[in-house]
């Protein structure tokens, strides 16, 4: 035991701290529309503007800095416009430079990979935890160029982290580089164009409690009418009072649409966001605020009523429900999803899969669902699992984080918690203890199935294996009492079994008692062996 690592301890995790619901903005005219184009394109050339000073600034950037920003975009929109510019021109520098840190890291990572891969002879094995040489002197030399490489990279990297210089791309860089594979990407010049500058656009703005209807720029009444502050230069445009401009449609969400209801009756905080869908041609809406964590439950109160321990993978998650001792019930539940297509497909896939897994929790009248805490931040470099091209992408395919969140965010509303476990030696325990003794003729247990009861076990403080080892001594108490799943506390664990009537083996029904005496025996061990002594009574004289 000493080789494996410190398992973490299971914790639940807290609940969602915000809420963002979208919807369409249909019935709109052609007047509507270009209102809405013509906003946006101005407002986007101003954060363009605006995160060119930030990143000017780097890292000398301070509050003063910011105040002078925002001033000089005041007279180019408004006051509250600006504030919005410069907020989401600060949020995206500062998303940069975690990426810039989380790429250095992966460069470091893959460094020292090939640092050690090459200090071995060509064609080494390695161990369990470590790769071994490269397979042939030719790739060992071609890896030796590459360290080079990935060394030159890391001290430019370095050199920006240190100097502040962020590289931002407005409208996403993959976007950017299909400017230059048209053919590929199957899209026109002309159709390019108009997702590349939608994508630049700027309609969002941030809430203030206290203002009406909780927004002051973007503003959306109860009724569902739309109604937008106009930069000073497109004043003219407005067909309201006070330089606003009033769409035609209206809008409701369907999905938290009370409690959007209510935040907006009460005049509290809600951002609110507009952008245009090029391929389906429909512009949407998205309001989003902020709502207190709630409390979390105790981890005993949460296990109360037993867990489902659930395993992800690449396609599909696996499910088994165990009860307050850690025994598996039921059968294994397998909720299928498809990540391939776009974006808005693999998350309407997950949000399906957790949904039919939340809809039994309930039914099973669980309160608890235990997950791996899973990070493959680490075992993604191209140099540990270089050759192994299907495990990197069955690895990179996995959705953990989006999984998490959304799991935790929808199991917020049923009152389930959520439990996450350390992942280490899940599927080999599991596999290794349960998979066997759970198969029989009529169920196939996966390794999966068998991962999902060590996740679930290790939830509740239980171990992996089904019971424990027995003592040295056998079944006598020389060394203490042989324990299985009871644990110290329970009531009655070291008492005598219940004492069933009948007979103690199982060979004579429990009715044989009353007809012991009158049968008759077949030979003469079997009259002796059925005769009973029986005490005559004690002759009591004066």
């Amino acid at each position: 035991m000493g080789g494996l690592r410190t398992l973490a301890a299971p914790l639940v995790v807290p609940g969602p701290s915000g809420v963002t619901v979208r919807t369409r903005l249909g019935q709109l005219t052609g007047a509507d529309e270009e209102v809405l184009r013509r906003v946006g394109a101005h407002l986007g050339a101003l954060a363009g503007r605006d995160l060119k000073a930030r990143c000017r600034d780097g890292l000398e950037h301070d509050t003063g800095a910011w105040a002078v920003r925002k001033r000089e975009l005041t007279p180019h929109s408004s006051a509250r416009w600006a504030g919005s510019v410069t907020k989401a021109t600060h949020d995206q520098w500062a998303l940069a430079r975690r990426c810039a840190l989380a790429h250095i890291r992966s460069l470091e990572a893959g460094i020292r990979m090939i640092t050690h891969r090459l200090s071995l002879p060509a064609g080494e094995k390695g161990a369990k935890r470590a790769p071994g040489g490269y397979r042939s002197r030719r790739e060992w030399h071609a890896k030796a160029r590459r360290l080079r490489v990935l060394e030159d990279r890391l001290a430019r990297e370095r050199a920006d982290w240190e100097a502040g210089r962020v590289h931002v791309v407005r409208g996403g860089k993959r976007l950017a580089r299909t400017r230059h594979h048209l053919p590929a990407a199957q899209l026109t010049e002309s159709q390019w164009r108009e997702r590349w500058e939608a994508q630049r656009w700027f309609l969002q703005a941030d809430g203030e409690s206290g203002k009406r209807y909780g927004n002051e720029t973007l503003r959306i009444s109860p009724d569902g009418e739309v109604s937008i502050r106009l930069p000073a230069p497109l004043t003219g445009l407005a067909n309201a009072p006070h330089g606003r401009y009033v769409l035609t449609g209206r809008v409701a969400f369907a999905h938290r649409g009370q409690e959007w209801a209510d935040r907006v009756e009460a005049n509290r905080a809600i951002a609110y966001r507009i952008h245009y869908d090029v391929a389906r041609g429909r512009w949407y809406v998205t309001a989003s605020w902020q709502i207190p964590v709630a409390r979390t439950v105790p981890m005993a109160a949460a296990l109360a009523h037993g867990v489902i321990g659930v395993d992800m993978n690449a396609d599909h998650l696996a499910a088994w429900r165990l009860d307050t001792h850690g025994n598996p019930t039921g059968s294994p539940r397998r909720f299928f999803y498809d990540l391939s297509g776009t974006a808005s497909h693999r998350d309407a896939q997950v949000r399906h899969a957790l949904t039919q897994l939340l809809h039994w929790a309930q039914a099973c009248g669980v309160r608890a669902i235990a997950v791996e805490n899973l990070d493959f931040t680490a075992e993604k470099t191209r140099e540990k699992h270089g050759r192994k091209k299907r495990f990197r992408h069955l690895v990179s395919g996995l959705p953990t984080g989006r999984l998490r969140t959304r799991l935790t965010s929808m199991a917020d509303r049923t009152g389930i918690a959520v439990i996450a476990v350390d992942p280490a030696y899940t599927s080999k325990w599991g596999a290794q203890h349960w998979q066997k003794p759970l198969t029989s003729t009529t169920r196939t247990t996966t390794r999966h199935d068998a991962a999902s009861i060590a996740i679930g076990r290790r939830a509740q403080g239980y171990s992996v294996r089904r019971r424990t080892a027995p003592p040295r001594a056998h079944q006598s108490d020389v060394h203490g009492h042989r324990t299985a799943q009871a644990g110290p506390d329970t009531p009655g664990r070291e008492g005598p079994r219940r004492r069933v009537p009948g007979p103690r083996t199982r060979s004579v029904p429990p009715d044989a008692e009353r007809t012991r005496a009158t049968r008759t025996p077949r030979t003469v061990r079997d009259v002796r062996s059925v005769q009973a002594w029986v005490q005559d009574s004690l002759l009591l004289t004066d």
